[in-house]
C-alpha cells in the first residue's frame, strides 16, 4: 500500500504500528483495482479544494487540496483550522449566523482590509455531473465578501471561464448535488457542537435531529400546503356565492337579448338611406372657385405695372439725393481745406502777440531803468559840486587826496558801465528763468497732489492691514465680515438652497510663501470671487450685495454646480519633475473652490517657476511641458510659449500669510516714500525762493549800478512798433479766413436740408414700392391659396366618389336632395334611439349576454376546478401525511439501532427516546456492563465520555441522511485517549464504508497514529504567527444594528 498523503509544515519523524482491524495490507494490483472502482463511484458535489485570502485574522490560507475520502485537518489552536470551515459555509451562500461567528459578514474581512475572498472547487464527474458540457470537471465558486457586509458570487468551469455570477446559478448547483451548509450533520461546527453537548431542553435535540433529517422543512412545507388549503377553500366558497349573482345575471342579459329583433327592418332602410346620401353629396360645385382666379389673375398686371413705376420714382430720388450729397462733399472739402489756413493764420496771430508783449515788455523795463539813472546821474552831479566846491577850503594834501579818490571813483564808474551791460544780458535770463521757475513750481504743486492722493491710498492700505491682523476677511474689503454675517443670516432664513462660498482667496492656502504674488498674478480678481450653485441663489446673492458693495466695486458671481469631490484632471493637468502647478501649489479647504477654480482659470495647467530666467527656458527654449498652457514667477511675470508679460503688482494684496511684516513693510516703504517726496519739495522750494530772492537782490542791486540804455530803447521801440504791425496784419489775415469759413458754412445750411428732403423723398419712395411689393405678394398668395382651394376641392369630390363607392359601389341616381334625405335618415334614428330607450342599444344587449354568459362559464369552470384540486390534494395530503409519520418512525427507528449499535463498540449500553407527540428527544447512556435501569443522561457523563455519545449520535444521524461531504469540528475535544481512540476507529470504518462520501474531520491531534491508506489525507496546518492578534467581532448592540 502506497504512503498516506499528507500536506504539513514538517514530516513527524516516526509512525507507530498502523491499525490492521480497520485495513488489510493489499497488494498492488488490489489497489489498482480499488482505485478504479473509487474514481468510479466517487460522489458529485465533494469538496476538492479550498482557499482563503484575508479572511477572518488570515492573510492567506491554503489551498488546501481535499481527498475524495477521509481528510483530516490539523493544527494547534489559531492556526486557522475553524477559519476553513467558516469559511466553507459562507463561501456556499450561508448566512453568517450560521457560523455562529458573528451577525453579519463584514466581521470575516480581515482588519485593515477592504475585502475578502473564498475559493471553493467542487468535483463535477460522473453521471449526476452538473452541466457538465459547460462547467467540465469542476465547478469553481469565487466568493467576495466587501467591507460593507455585501458579497458577489463568480462561478467557473474548470478551464476558468466564467459561467454566471447570479446566486440562483450556486442555489441550482447545490440542489443538485444535495449540499446543505446550514445542515448540522453536513457541517458541524464547534460551537454548535458546544451547544449540542451542554443542551439540557430535550426540545432541542428533537429540534436538531428534525433539522438534520430535513424532516422540519418537510413539515414546514406540509403546514403551508395547508394553510394554503384553507385560503382556498374560503375562496371557493366566496366563488360559491359569486357563481349564484352571476347566473342571475346571466338569465337576465338573455332575456333582453331576445327582445330587440324586431329593429332590424329600420336598421336596413336606414342603411339604403346612407347609401342614397353618399351619392346625393358627391356634386360639388367647383366652377365659382375657377373664375374668380381668372379675375384675380387680370388683377395681375396692374400691381406689376404700378411696382415699375415706384421704381422709377425711387431710382429718380437716389440720383437727386446723390447730387446733392456731392455738392455737400465738394462744399465740406472746401471747408475743410480752410481749416489748416485758418488754423496757420492763428498760429501766427498767438506768435506775433506774444512777440509785441515781450518787446514791450523790454521797453517798460529799459524806461523804468533809464529814469532810475537819470536819478543816479543826478546826484553823482550833486556829488561832483560839493567836492568841488569844498576843495578850496582844503589844504594841498587833502585836495590831492581828494583828487585820488575822484580818480578811483571814475575807475568804478566805468568798471559799473561794463557791468551794466553785462547784467543787463543775465537780466533777461534771469527774467526766463524766473518764467521757467513759475511753471516748474506749478507741476511740483500738482505733483504734490498726486503724492498727497497715493499717500492717502499707502495709509488706506495699511489700515486695512491692520484690520486683517483681527479679522482676516478684512482682507478682502473693510465690509466683507459684515457682508458675510448678513449672508450667513440669510442663509439660515432659507433664501438660498445653497449656502454661497466666498470670497474664494478665503479657503486658499499656499504650500510656499515665496509664490504668493505668483499665485494672486494668476487668479487675479478670482480671488475675491463668491460662487453659487444655482442661477436663483445667484440673483439673490446680488440683491445681497447691492447693500454692502458700492457701485462698480461688486465681485464676480461663478455659478458652477456644487460638487464634494474635487475634478479628476490627472489626464489633462500638467506634471513637471521640478516646478508645481498653481493647484498642488496650493492647499483648497472645500471642493468647491477647487472645482471653480479648474473651470474658471485651468489651475491645472499653470506652472509656478520662481525664477524669470529659468521660466524663459522652459517655456520658450524648447516645447513647453506637456498639458501647460503658462507658467507665472515669484515677480508675479506671466510667461507664455512666445510672449512674456511683466506683473503690474508689486507685492501679494490678499493671499499674504504674514500679516505683520506686510505692515512693517508697508509702513517703512511709507515712511521712506513720504520723507523723500517732502524732502524733493522742501529743497525745491527753497532752492526756488533763494534763485528769486537772489534774481530780485541781483537785479534790485544791478539797477543801481546801470547808467545808461537810450539807444537800446531807441532800438526796442522801433523793434515793438514792427512787431504791432506784423500782429494787425495777422489778426486781419486771420479775420478774413474766418469770414471766409462762415460763409461756407453758411452756403452749407441750405444744401443740408435739401439732402435732408432728397433723403425723406427716398424714404416715401421706397415705402410706395414695398407697400404695392407686399400688396402684390398678397395678391400672387391669394391666388395660390385659390388654386390649393380649387386642387382640394376636385381631390375632395374624388375622394367623395372614392367614398360613396366604398359605401355603395354602383353609382345612385338620386332625385331627392340631400336636406329631405337627411330629414327622413333623422326620422329613422329617432325612432330607432326610441326603441334603444326601451330596451337598450342593441350592441350593448348583444355585448351585454355575450359577456354575461361568458363570465358564468369561466366562474362555473373554476369553481368546478378549485373543488376537484382540493379533493385531490386532500388525498394527497392524506397519502403524504401517512408517509411522513412512517418515514419519521423509521428514521427513528433506524437512529435508534445505530446508536446502540455504536455504543456497544466500547460495551456501553444506552437508548434514545423519540416522543413525536411532544416533540422531545432523549439519549440515556451507561458507561461499561451493568443493569440497564442505571442508565443515565448525557450530562451526567465526564467530558470524552459525552464527546463519544455525541460522536454516536453523529454517526447515527449520518446512516440515515445524504449529504456529499460530511464536516465535523474538534469532535474529540473533551475525549480521553482510549474514547479518542474508540470513536476514531468509528470514523474510519464508516469513512471505509461509505467511499463514495467526503468526510473532513477538524482536530488539534497530530493524528499521527493513524493507519497508512490512499483514502486518508491529512492537511497540517502551519502554527499561528507570533503576535497575531484576534478577530474584532461586534458586540450585541451593534449586531443588532447590522440585522
Amino acid at each position: 500500500m502506497g504512503k498516506r498523503k499528507e500536506e504539513s509544515v514538517s514530516q513527524p519523524g516516526s509512525q507507530k504500528r498502523r491499525r490492521q482491524e480497520f485495513l488489510c495490507e493489499p497488494t498492488d494490483e488490489f489497489n489498482e483495482e480499488e482505485h478504479s472502482q473509487l474514481l468510479a463511484d466517487r460522489e458529485v458535489g465533494i469538496i476538492e479544494s479550498i482557499q482563503l485570502k484575508n479572511f477572518m485574522c488570515h492573510s492567506m490560507l491554503g489551498p488546501f487540496q481535499f481527498g475524495s475520502n477521509l481528510n483530516f485537518v490539523v493544527g494547534n489552536n489559531g492556526s486557522g483550522k475553524s477559519s476553513v470551515l467558516t469559511a466553507l459555509i459562507v463561501g456556499l451562500g450561508g448566512k453568517a449566523t450560521t457560523t455562529n461567528r458573528g451577525s453579519s459578514l463584514k466581521v470575516f474581512v480581515k482588519d485593515g482590509e477592504s475585502s475578502a475572498d473564498i475559493s471553493i472547487t467542487l468535483q463535477n464527474q460522473g453521471r449526476d455531473a452538473f452541466k457538465p458540457e459547460v462547467y467540465g470537471d469542476s465547478i469553481i465558486v469565487n466568493q467576495r465578501i466587501n467591507l460593507d457586509g455585501s458579497r458577489s458570487y463568480r462561478l467557473k468551469s474548470k478551464s476558468g471561464t466564467l459561467i454566471s455570477s447570479k446566486k440562483e446559478e450556486l442555489v441550482a448547483i447545490l440542489d443538485h448535488f444535495n449540499i446543505q451548509v446550514d445542515n448540522p450533520v453536513s457541517v458541524l461546527t464547534q460551537e454548535m457542537s458546544k451547544h449540542f453537548l451542554q443542551s439540557k431542553n430535550e426540545g432541542d435535540k428533537y429540534k436538531f435531529f428534525m433539522k438534520a433529517t430535513q424532516l422540519e422543512q418537510m413539515k414546514e412545507d406540509y403546514s403551508y400546503i395547508m394553510k394554503t388549503k384553507e385560503n382556498t377553500c374560503l375562496q371557493i366558497e366566496q366563488g360559491v356565492e359569486r357563481l349564484r349573482e352571476l347566473k342571475l345575471h346571466y338569465r337576465e342579459k338573455k332575456e333582453r337579448y331576445k327582445s330587440i329583433g324586431f329593429v332590424k327592418e329600420m336598421r336596413n332602410h336606414l342603411e339604403d338611406l346612407k347609401h342614397k346620401m353618399a351619392w346625393a353629396v358627391v356634386s360639388l360645385e367647383i366652377q365659382p372657385i375657377k373664375e374668380s382666379i381668372k379675375v384675380e389673375e387680370e388683377r395681375t398686371e396692374k400691381f406689376v405695372q404700378k411696382l415699375e413705376e415706384c421704381q422709377v420714382k425711387v431710382n429718380e430720388a437716389k440720383e437727386k439725393y446723390k447730387a446733392i450729397q456731392d455738392k455737400l462733399e465738394k462744399i465740406s472739402e472746401e471747408a475743410q481745406a480752410l481749416h489748416p489756413q485758418c488754423i496757420s493764420s492763428k498760429a501766427d496771430v498767438q506768435a506775433g502777440r506774444k512777440a509785441f508783449n515781450e518787446a514791450e515788455a523790454l521797453y517798460n523795463r529799459s524806461r523804468t531803468e533809464l529814469k532810475r539813472l537819470g536819478r543816479d546821474d543826478e546826484q553823482l552831479r550833486k556829488r561832483i559840486e560839493e567836492l568841488k566846491n569844498s576843495a578850496n577850503q582844503v589844504s594841498e594834501p587833502e585836495k590831492l587826496e581828494r583828487q585820488r579818490k575822484i580818480e578811483q571813483l571814475k575807475e568804478h564808474l566805468k568798471a559799473f558801465h561794463d557791468q551794466e551791460i553785462m547784467i543787463s544780458q543775465e537780466l533777461d535770463q534771469f527774467q526766463q528763468a524766473i518764467y521757467k521757475c513759475k511753471e516748474e513750481q506749478a507741476t511740483l504743486r500738482k505733483e504734490e497732489h498726486d503724492m498727497k492722493q497715493a499717500l492717502d491710498s499707502k495709509l488706506k492700505q495699511l489700515r486695512e492691514l491692520k484690520d486683517s491682523k483681527t479679522n482676516t476677511l478684512k482682507r478682502f474689503g473693510p465690509h466683507v465680515p459684515a457682508f458675510l454675517e448678513a449672508l450667513e443670516t440669510s442663509y439660515r432664513q432659507g433664501h438660498f438652497k445653497y449656502k454661497p462660498i466666498g470670497p474664494l482667496g478665503a479657503f486658499i492656502h499656499l504650500k510656499d510663501a515665496e509664490l504668493t504674488l505668483a499665485v494672486e498674478s494668476c487668479l487675479k480678481g478670482l480671488v475675491q470671487a463668491f460662487c453659487c450653485d444655482n442661477h436663483s441663489d445667484e440673483r439673490n446673492l446680488q440683491m445681497l450685495m447691492s447693500k454692502y458693495y458700492p457701485p462698480g466695486f461688486r465681485p464676480q458671481i461663478i455659478v458652477n454646480k456644487f460638487q464634494n469631490k474635487v475634478y479628476d484632471v490627472r489626464h489633462r493637468g500638467v506634471h513637471h519633475p521640478e516646478f508645481p502647478s498653481v493647484l498642488t501649489a496650493l492647499e483648497i479647504d472645500d471642493a468647491v473652490v477647487a472645482n471653480c477654480l479648474i473651470d474658471m482659470r485651468g489651475i491645472e495647467r499653470v506652472l509656478l517657476i520662481k525664477s524669470s530666467c529659468i521660466a524663459r527656458k522652459v517655456m520658450q527654449s524648447s516645447e513647453p511641458p506637456k498639458n501647460c498652457r503658462e507658467a507665472f514667477t515669484a515677480e508675479g511675470d506671466q510667461v507664455f510659449d512666445r510672449r512674456y508679460y511683466s506683473s503690474d503688482y508689486l507685492r501679494p494684496k490678499y493671499l499674504s500669510k504674514d500679516v505683520e511684516a506686510e505692515i512693517r513693510m508697508e509702513q517703512n516703504l511709507l515712511c521712506r516714500t513720504t520723507s523723500a517726496e517732502i524732502s524733493d519739495l522742501e529743497n525745491t522750494e527753497e532752492h526756488q525762493s533763494v534763485d528769486i530772492r537772489t534774481l530780485e537782490d541781483e537785479a534790485e542791486e544791478n539797477r543801481n549800478r546801470m547808467e545808461s540804455v537810450k539807444q537800446e530803447m531807441v532800438q526796442q521801440s522801433k523793434d515793438m512798433e514792427n512787431r504791432r504791425n506784423i500782429l494787425q496784419e495777422a489778426e486781419k489775415r486771420f479775420e478774413e479766413m474766418k469770414e471766409k469759413i462762415h460763409q461756407v458754412e453758411e452756403i452749407a445750411g441750405p444744401v443740408k436740408d435739401e439732402l435732408n428732403q432728397a433723403d425723406c423723398e427716398v424714404e416715401n419712395s421706397k415705402r410706395r414700392f414695398q407697400h404695392y411689393e407686399e400688396k402684390q405678394k398678397e395678391h400672387l398668395a391669394c391666388i395660390k391659396r385659390r388654386k390649393e382651394l380649387l386642387a382640394n376641392k376636385e381631390k375632395e369630390l374624388e375622394e367623395k366618389i372614392a367614398q360613396a363607392k366604398q359605401i355603395y359601389a354602383e353609382r345612385l341616381e338620386v332625385s331627392r336632395t340631400v336636406k329631405s334625405l337627411d330629414a327622413e335618415m333623422n326620422r329613422l334614428r329617432e325612432r330607432i334611439n326610441s326603441e334603444k330607450d326601451r330596451h337598450g342599444n342593441r350592441e350593448e344587449i348583444i355585448q351585454q349576454f355575450y359577456d354575461a354568459k361568458e363570465k358564468f362559464e369561466d366562474a362555473n369552470s373554476k369553481v368546478k376546478n378549485l373543488k376537484k384540486f382540493i379533493k385531490l390534494l386532500e388525498e394527497i395530503m392524506t397519502q403524504r401525511f401517512k408517509i411522513y409519520w412512517q418515514f419519521l418512525r423509521l428514521l427513528s427507528l433506524r437512529c435508534k439501532l445505530y446508536f446502540d449499535h455504536l455504543l456497544r463498540i466500547r460495551a456501553y449500553c444506552g437508548k434514545i427516546i423519540f416522543d413525536h407527540k411532544n416533540e422531545t428527544l432523549s439519549i440515556t447512556v451507561q458507561p461499561g456492563e451493568g443493569d440497564k435501569a442505571s442508565l443515565n443522561d448525557v450530562r451526567s457523563l465526564s467530558g470524552g465520555e459525552r464527546s463519544f455519545s455525541t460522536v454516536c449520535f453523529i454517526l447515527s444521524l449520518w446512516s440515515i441522511t445524504e449529504s456529499p461531504f460530511r464536516c465535523l469540528d474538534e469532535f474529540d475535544v473533551y475525549m480521553d485517549m482510549v474514547n479518542r481512540r474508540i470513536a476514531m476507529d468509528m470514523m474510519l470504518k464508516v469513512a471505509d464504508s461509505q467511499r463514495h462520501r467526503q468526510f473532513i474531520l477538524l482536530t488539534p491531534q497530530s493524528m499521527s497514529s493513524l493507519p497508512t491508506s490512499t483514502l486518508i489525507r491529512i492537511l497540517r496546518l502551519q502554527d499561528p504567527e507570533r503576535g497575531q492578534t484576534t478577530l474584532k467581532f461586534p458586540n450585541r448592540s451593534q449586531e443588532e444594528e447590522d440585522q
